[in-house]
């Protein structure tokens, strides 16, 4: 373990082969998991625990205090999984009393100033673009990308294999295998480029298309799509992923661009 010039506080608990660059700083009750490099002048408060063979970049700040003024000082934790890059000043909050823990999965790469708030779950193997500022309690699932600049609100859900274009403002729930784009937040088809890079057939591509076409082009609404999808398509996990996020959303998922949000209260296009 490298800690020249670095301060680790003494209950701090680091691994075998750690690399902790000079000006950073560890505090009490934190984990770091073997092969980790933590840069110049990251900060590691107390609660975090993070996998092996991580990297968090200089300025970063792990399991900060929650921006939540109900936040009371509650024991909480901020969890990092294995192969986990974090770049230059981004920041994750520990979680609150609602679920107690900040999770960031394995595999995921957040890119510079980008934010993580209280009680966030990412999946696996995500990408959190550079400047993406994520509210508490949102929830993004794996393989799920966030490009740059996009401003995510509370609760929103992000699901699995999902893209969301830069500079995105994102009121509504994203669901599996889609790409979100424009303003407000609308479907843009499925993600065929990711779908493909991650080994899905053609033939399992064109299925996806399908179910959404019950979704979004065919003038239904979500329960009698989701009603048809059940009657008409055969099951499989991907048509049953999509009828579970739809069906369990709680914010609303995005609509088809052809599509209206209500007007005059604000809170009804959001």
């Amino acid at each position: 373990m490298t800690q020249q010039l670095a301060y680790i506080h003494s209950d701090a608990k680091i691994a075998p082969n750690v690399e902790i660059e000079p000006f950073a700083m560890i505090h009490a009750d934190v984990e770091i998991g073997e092969g980790t490099w933590i840069g110049s002048h990251a900060v590691i408060n107390a609660g975090a625990r993070i996998g092996k063979n991580c990297r968090i970049f200089s300025g970063a700040v792990i399991s900060s205090t929650p921006q939540d003024l109900k936040y009371n000082n509650e024991y909480t934790l901020t969890i990092i999984g294995d192969n986990t890059t974090v770049r230059e000043y981004a920041t994750i909050s520990r979680g609150t009393e609602e679920h107690w823990k900040t999770v960031v999965g394995s595999g995921c790469l957040i890119m510079a100033y980008a934010h993580v708030a209280h009680d966030c779950r990412v999946g696996n193997n995500c990408i959190i673009g550079n400047n993406v500022q994520m509210a508490g309690h949102v929830h993004v699932d794996d393989w799920a990308i966030v490009s740059a600049m996009s401003a995510v609100h509370q609760f929103v859900k992000i699901g699995a294999h999902s893209f969301v274009s830069g500079a995105s403002l994102v009121r509504k729930d994203v669901p599996p295998f889609t790409k979100a784009a424009r303003e407000p937040i609308s479907y843009a088809g499925i993600n065929s480029v990711g779908l493909r890079r991650r080994g899905y057939s053609n033939e399992k591509i064109i299925e996806i298309q399908n179910i959404y076409r019950y979704i979004y082009m065919r003038g239904l609404n979500n329960a009698e799509a989701l009603q048809k999808i059940e009657l008409e398509l055969p099951p499989s996990n991907e048509r049953d992923e999509v009828v579970n996020f739809i069906r369990n959303s709680e914010r609303g998922i995005m609509k088809s661009p052809f599509q209206t949000y209500g007007t005059g209260d604000p809170e009804s296009q959001a």
